[in-house]
């Protein structure tokens, strides 16, 4: 247990019978959470972590291997949660995490209750009728910028993803994020998660589930959240007033407004 708890950097706040486990996104550690933590730790006892390779997590214990696809990640996540024991948690994922949380409640289904997606996306791509807002140049172009020039590719992509020109400071923050991470690691990362289509184990998720979606959100457009609730069943979908990818960040109080709402409707 205590391998995990470091290996991860697993901190637990809150007081409550009930756990919420909190899972970052892309390019991002369990700090993100902080905007709306205060909200929910007074209720639930909150669960977070980084994954290896993110935020405080142990490095060494990254491998391509491992890594190398969604597996890992999976891994991860119920790595955590049976390290501390825990069941029928409600799972607040973001982004990436989203359908990490999603595989781990496929192969676990005892382990969730229920989940919230905040800015979710099956697939990145798009794929004949399908719309996931990405030609596969894109991604190339990301990645490759990613390998050329790591520094450029956080200043870049940070303003794009967080969409709040009004708060530079929060566009700040999430391109020091991005920059900090190891380089190597967080490409290979980017790779796994913008090449990944999870549209075919979408059918065989059981959990209830809210989809949060921002209404101008460069890395998951509103058709990407609208075609998962579609074909997620016993889904719940949102469309945010926020803009951006990171609701959590920039919007948090509109995030725990329907968050809040959602836990409440479902008991």
């Amino acid at each position: 247990m205590s391998n995990v708890i470091a290996r991860n950097k697993v901190r637990v706040l809150g007081e409550g019978k009930r756990t919420i486990v909190m899972a970052h996104g892309f390019g991002c550690d369990q700090t993100m959470w902080q905007y709306i933590s205060p909200a929910f730790s007074g209720d639930y006892r909150l669960v977070q972590f980084d994954y290896v390779g993110s935020g405080n997590s142990d490095l060494s214990a990254y491998s391509p291997e491992r890594y190398g696809t969604f597996r890992g990640y999976v891994q991860d996540l119920l790595d955590v949660i049976e390290a501390l024991e825990l069941t029928e948690i409600i799972f607040f994922g973001h982004s990436v995490s989203s359908m990490i949380g999603m595989l781990a409640s496929i192969e676990r289904p005892e382990l969730f209750s229920s989940m919230v997606m905040i800015g979710p996306s099956p697939r990145y791509l798009n794929d004949g009728e399908y719309f996931g807002g990405f030609e596969r140049s894109d991604i190339t172009e990301l990645l490759d910028m990613m390998e050329m020039n790591f520094s450029g590719w956080a200043s870049f992509m940070a303003p794009l993803a967080m969409n709040s020109p009004e708060r530079p400071e929060l566009v700040k923050d999430l391109e020091q994020s991005f920059i900090t991470a190891d380089p190597v690691i967080t490409r290979e990362f980017a790779e796994v998660t913008f090449l990944s289509d999870h549209r075919s184990a979408v059918a065989e998720a059981s959990i209830p589930t809210l989809i949060l979606q921002c209404s101008d959100d460069s890395i998951v457009p509103i058709q990407v959240g609208e075609y998962l609730h579609q074909n997620l069943r016993g889904s719940e979908f949102r469309l945010m007033e926020a803009k951006g990818h990171y609701p959590h960040i920039s919007h948090p109080e509109e995030t725990i407004t329907l968050i809040k709402a959602y836990l409440q409707h479902i008991g």
